[in-house]
């Protein structure tokens, strides 16, 4: 057993950095069923800065889980959407919705 759970050696805490911030699992399950505007991650993040989406779709971006595609048109218009690293993760969050419907049965209302 690994006894420090360091991001550089560790697989799990390496994957746990990339989505345990706030938002990402969300982000990237939002962006599961095809592009999505800053608009439309906005609104199903209620609650979320536009900073703060800002600043976590960048790191994403970084981190080569999304691609950041802008189309000259007017007005402007920017889609983000996942690489095939970022759909590598949906297995991840589609496990944690079977959790949450499974274990925590005050969520089946959603």
């Amino acid at each position: 057993m690994n006894p420090v759970h360091d991001p550089t050696t560790c697989a799990v805490a390496a994957c746990a950095e990339i989505i345990g911030s706030k938002w990402t699992a969300l982000l990237v399950h939002d962006m599961s069923e095809g592009p999505r505007r800053f608009s439309e991650l906005e609104h199903s993040c209620l609650g979320i800065s536009p900073r703060t989406l800002a600043e976590r779709l960048r790191a994403l971006e970084h981190e080569g889980i999304l691609v950041r595609r802008s189309y000259p048109e007017r007005p402007p218009r920017v889609e983000y959407e996942l690489t095939e690293k970022g759909q590598a993760l949906l297995p991840i969050i589609d496990a944690m919705r079977g959790f949450g419907h499974d274990w925590l049965p005050h969520l089946h209302a959603h």
